[in-house]
């Protein structure tokens, strides 16, 4: 059989990272289980093709999809497939000889548990293209049910071997269900294999994170207890459950994005300093965070619902599974003691946003009185990070309003990525961790004891849910997130208040 061309990456054109491991990955069969669902479809294959055009693929490789043998699609289906999922979803059209090259890429076997030979088939093949002993790379865009049955197979046909694993959320949902996960993966790859995938990790903003605090001697002398008087975490989302009753009754909100998503960034936000921006430095730091962290308290937790949840097809008419959770975490260490971390998200809100805000103490000196703030706000001192792709920095302030009086007003200081940088360069959430797992880079990833970490914070909550409360469709949740927050308020919606 004649071997399709093995496509070469063309030159980088991404801006230099701030870990040093940033050359091309090395020759590369990736496996991608799932290939023909939905993750797939809508980011993995245009996500994959993205980084080719960008000059960031391996020198050579493969891209083998893989799924159960019924309905399995021939290696044509698969191209025609991946060219429809990067027409509908893809930045780039599937055009030209870059994705000549991509297509010739590609290829399919499908596996069962027992019978794995066209994967096996397949893989060979792929790594026969290629020649010498390329790396390879499995991701798991399965439903969780599926995890086990498919690392068992890879540790049974020998495929692990050597190879990397990324694994996608959630990762359990409970302690002993992490644990039993973990337990299975590392029969199979040992941790510094293991790649725990949430796509907000990904985000350049996250990256910016790091940069704003640690390159910056503006910033993280503020970064404390001393400087900061509460932080928020806002993921809201204006899409419903999209149709997915069945893996949202089994889940829930505070399962699928606070522990799996909000967390995580929590974790990025409170750090300590890292001796160095590698992997085991970076997560060894966040770990801290989560052992610090206090046990979820039920009475500091908000559980809402949707109007409506309940008329979705294929949810129980008495459904107690939220679609909203806010809540209050304290860190018990130096830097972070008494400092209310509040986090929000959910389903049907008014807006879909990605926003970190760190609210700065007032100074302790009333040198200008109260009515002679323009604004009644109260909003006026903050650092707001928004993680949406492609992200922005805005530091709020008060300013002298011109005239002859001393009134004050508040204005913003803006950096954003979409207008300071070439769009070609920013790489989404999927993209950036791929290209990261190819090049053995955890830093990004999370952690067994990070997970099982949370998962112990979050059994108070999970022993004793509060009720859920009812909220419309449209809004920003339940009305008693209003005292959760107390004294403080909610940063979004983002309207200035007016005067009074």
């Amino acid at each position: 059989m004649t071997q399709p061309p093995v496509p070469s990456a063309q030159s980088p054109q991404s801006p230099p990272s701030l870990r040093s491991d940033d050359g091309p990955p090395a020759d590369h069969v990736i496996v991608l289980f799932g290939a023909t669902g939905d993750l797939a479809r809508r980011k993995l294959l245009p996500g994959l093709f993205h980084l080719a055009r960008a000059g960031l693929m391996p020198p050579r490789y493969r891209i083998v999809g893989t799924a159960p043998a019924a309905g399995a699609p021939t290696d044509a289906e698969f191209r025609a497939h991946a060219r429809q999922a990067v027409a509908e979803f893809g930045r780039s059209r599937p055009e030209g000889p870059e994705w000549e090259a991509f297509e010739a890429a590609l290829s399919f076997g499908a596996a069962d548990t027992g019978a794995a030979e066209p994967l096996l088939a397949a893989v060979r093949e792929a790594e026969a293209a290629l020649g010498g002993r390329p790396h390879r790379l499995f991701h798991l865009a399965v439903p969780p049910v599926a995890f086990r049955s498919v690392v068992a197979l890879l540790g049974d046909t020998g495929l692990a071997e050597g190879g990397r694993v990324i694994v996608e959320k959630p990762f359990g949902t409970d302690l002993a269900s992490a644990r039993a996960l973990n337990a299975a993966i590392h029969a199979v790859f040992d941790e510094s294999r293991v790649f725990r995938i949430d796509h907000f990790l990904g985000k350049e903003a996250v990256d910016n994170v790091l940069a704003l605090r640690f390159a910056n001697g503006l910033f993280e002398p503020l970064w404390n207890r001393e400087h900061i008087s509460h932080v928020q975490i806002d993921v809201p989302e204006h899409i419903d459950i999209q149709g997915r009753a069945r893996f949202f009754e089994g889940t829930g909100t505070f399962r699928d994005m606070v522990v799996t998503h909000l967390f995580q960034l929590l974790g990025f936000i409170a750090m300590e300093p890292p001796v160095a921006l590698e992997g085991d430095a970076l997560r060894d730091e966040q770990a801290k965070v989560f052992h610090s962290m206090r046990p979820l308290d039920p009475a500091h937790v908000v559980r809402g619902q949707y109007t409506g949840y309940r008329e979705e097809q294929g949810v129980d008419p008495a459904s107690e599974t939220e679609t909203f959770a806010a809540l209050r975490v304290g860190i018990d260490n130096w830097r972070w003691a008494g400092v209310p971390f509040h986090l929000r998200t959910g389903k049907a809100l008014a807006e879909g946003r990605h926003v970190v805000t760190l609210g700065l103490r007032e100074p302790v000196l009333r040198m200008f009185p109260l009515d002679a703030r323009a604004t009644a706000g109260g909003r006026c001192n903050e650092l707001v990070i928004d993680f949406g792709d492609p992200g922005s920095i805005t530091t709020r302030l008060l300013v002298k309003e011109p005239g002859p009086s001393m009134r004050l007003t508040d204005a913003d200081l803006v950096f954003n990525y979409r207008t300071s940088f070439a769009a070609q360069n920013f790489l989404e959430g999927y993209e950036h961790l791929l290209l990261e797992a190819m090049r053995g880079n955890q830093a990004l990833f999370t952690r067994s004891d990070g997970v099982e970490r949370l998962w112990e914070v979050a059994a108070p909550l999970l022993d004793a849910p509060p009720p859920v409360e009812p909220y419309a469709p449209g809004s920003w949740g339940p009305d008693s997130i209003e005292a959760l927050v107390a004294p403080y308020r909610w940063h979004l919606p983002d309207r200035r208040a007016t005067p009074s």
